[in-house]
């Protein structure tokens, strides 16, 4: 079996194409059926963040389960495979391994060693166990991929005063507006990114905050988080009131349709009234006509890029730090794979020389006569074990310590084919 990542991030897709190919939580469990239902695909794991949609598999056949899960974004997206292609990225076996290390350690975010993205790839991995996509392989790698994230978090400084998403935005809109106190600031949606938003408003000295959301308790629970803030709590109905009396609205919700778009603004704003616009949700809560409106300037994550790369320089050195103790992680995780596909053929192979062991022993004992037999037979018996051990221990070494797959896997069908083995079902 291979292991096998398609997917696209804020790397090789615009925002545009990433909310197209997003899939909401509610949705997991029956994209992850639809996927081990191809024949090609043993193991699942779906990452789905405002960054990055990918895919995990484990493949029975390598160019087949890239096919399959190809079509499954094309299909999902409703975007030709041709259009959609420019934008996937493929990694195999190694590379795959430590993509998703680099991606639990937050060295493929767009904000460098943000602390989020650990949270999500261990919700990918319970997600993935809950539904029965993850199988054994997939379940060693998450939980290799989430140690290794929290150890880049320990053993390096990369995560201490890394900016989210969130900050990021307020950065944005701090460097466009100068004194965030004078302005009246809305913040639609009342998860973790808005308490972000809030906590990164304040410390700029933002002091008018609208938390607009469709429950109640869930905006209480995030203005209890900050007892000296006046905040001003809206049920969604009231959405477009507050925004009209609004300067600048964050937007921040797992709406999968835009919330605003011209036509609803355009009706609430004054002819000359100014707004700004900072969506960091994917699929986006903003739609792109908005900025046909004169005083309406929309930003949304992809514009954050800017922000970003301001941080990114002092933080580089401890990247470097990172993907030292992330290689560590790999190799673990390849010495077990290694191991994994190696047992069958060398159980197979022990189990063939042991039966010829035993019957050749017997035969000797039985001709030795029971009174030598009896008196000798321990001894015996340890040097035939010893000879047979010795005789397996390097091609055993050997087989185990072959880096490159094919080279693994020929040596293997070797084995099975000079020994006449029969391994039954294979991982390799």
């Amino acid at each position: 079996m291979n292991i096998v990542v398609i997917g696209l991030s804020h790397k090789t897709a615009p925002v545009e194409v990433r909310e197209k190919v997003s899939i909401p939580e509610a949705q997991i469990e029956t994209a992850m059926q639809e996927l081990c239902s191809y024949p090609h695909i043993e193991e699942v794991g779906i990452l789905s963040t405002c960054n990055r949609m990918e895919i995990y598999i484990v493949a029975k056949e390598t160019d087949h389960g890239i096919r399959e899960v190809s079509q499954f974004l094309s299909d999902l997206g409703q975007l030709p495979l041709h259009q959609l292609r420019p934008h996937l990225f493929i990694l195999l076996h190694h590379d795959a391994v430590m993509h998703l290390m680099r991606v639990a350690a937050g060295l493929d975010s767009l904000v460098l060693g943000e602390g989020q993205i650990l949270a999500q790839v261990k919700n990918t991995h319970k997600l993935g166990q809950q539904y029965k996509g993850i199988g054994r392989l997939l379940n060693r790698l998450f939980k290799d991929a989430i140690t290794a994230g929290k150890r880049v978090r320990t053993e390096t400084n990369i995560g201490t005063g890394a900016v989210s998403i969130s900050s990021a935005a307020v950065e944005l809109a701090q460097m466009k507006v100068e004194n965030l106190a004078n302005y009246r600031i809305a913040i639609l949606g009342a998860g973790k990114m808005s308490r972000l938003l809030v906590q990164h408003l304040l410390s700029k000295g933002a002091v008018n905050i609208s938390i607009v959301n469709r429950s109640t308790r869930r905006s209480e629970e995030l203005a209890s988080q900050f007892p000296n803030a006046e905040l001003k709590l809206h049920l969604l109905p009231d959405m477009m009131t507050v925004i009209a009396a609004s300067d600048i609205v964050f937007t921040s919700t797992a709406a999968t349709e835009p919330l605003l778009e011209r036509a609803k603004l355009e009706a609430i704003l004054e002819p000359h009234q100014s707004l700004m616009l900072f969506d960091i949700s994917v699929p986006r809560n903003v739609a792109a006509d908005v900025n046909e409106l004169e005083n309406v300037h929309a930003f949304n994550v992809d514009d954050l890029k800017a922000v970003v790369a301001q941080n990114q320089e002092s933080r580089r050195q401890m990247a470097m730090e990172a993907e030292a103790l992330l290689e560590e992680e790999v190799e673990a995780f390849d010495t077990w794979w290694r191991s994994l596909e190696t047992v069958h053929t060398i159980s197979s192979l022990r189990d063939k020389v042991e039966s010829i062991r035993e019957q050749e022993l017997e035969k000797a004992l039985s001709r030795l006569g029971s009174e030598f037999a009896e008196k000798h037979q321990e001894v015996i018996e340890a040097l035939t074990r010893g000879i047979v051990n010795k005789i397996l221990h390097d091609p055993m070494v050997q087989l185990r310590a072959q880096q490159d797959i094919e080279t693994r896997r020929r040596a293997m069908q070797t084995l099975q084919m000079l020994f006449n083995l029969d391994t039954g079902e294979q991982f390799g």
